[in-house]
């Protein structure tokens, strides 16, 4: 696997991540700095981690987790975007602004579950697992640090409505991974 191959999947693995850092960035405006590093952060490193496990886990399970990985996707981003639509509509603030740490983790975890297979197929490659790993971790932090910073200019032309388009990207991104792993879309 080259270098540019590597940079290829370390940009699409990022993708997910970089959407919801784009939705997240509506609830995250007033937060510290060191919040919205740390959401990066988490992003990056669970993508970085994910790969690793993978190929540690091997290939025997890789077939056994596709039958079920989509769901854990669906479920986990539908969840999360009907919480974050509710909140949009309801009159409490605090509730829009708030971003927790099990929130935090639990969408880290959810943009990353591909990484996990990503990371059986690495290891079958023979591609050097950490290097990749890595790389994959750096880009996704860099490219959800630009997500959270910019993605609230991006969406204020919705004001009110930025969280709730927000909670309803994270149900399509978790309905189109359904959808792929189901064969109704193209991978």
């Amino acid at each position: 696997m080259s270098y540019l191959e590597i940079l290829i999947l370390s940009i699409g693995l990022a993708m997910d991540a970089f959407a919801v850092s784009i939705c997240k960035s509506s609830q995250m405006k007033d937060d510290p700095t060191y919040k919205k590093v740390l959401l990066a952060f988490l992003f990056g490193a669970f993508q970085c981690m994910m790969p690793i496990i993978g190929a540690a886990v091997g290939a025997q399970f890789s077939q056994n987790f596709d039958e079920w990985d989509h769901w854990v996707i669906f479920i986990t981003l539908g969840y999360l975007g009907i919480n974050m639509i509710r909140a949009s509509l309801s009159d409490e603030e605090e509730d829009k602004t708030k971003v927790d740490w099990k929130e935090m983790l639990a969408l880290s975890i959810a943009t990353s579950i591909d990484a996990l297979a990503v990371g059986v197929t690495i290891a079958l490659l023979h591609a050097d697992v950490l290097t990749t790993s890595v790389t994959i971790g750096v880009i996704t932090f860099l490219v959800c640090l630009v997500g959270i910073f910019s993605g609230y200019h991006m969406m204020k032309a919705f004001r009110e409505r930025a969280e709730m388009a927000g909670g309803v990207i994270l149900i399509l991104i978790g309905v189109k991974i359904l959808l792929q792993h189901l064969g109704y879309l193209p991978r």
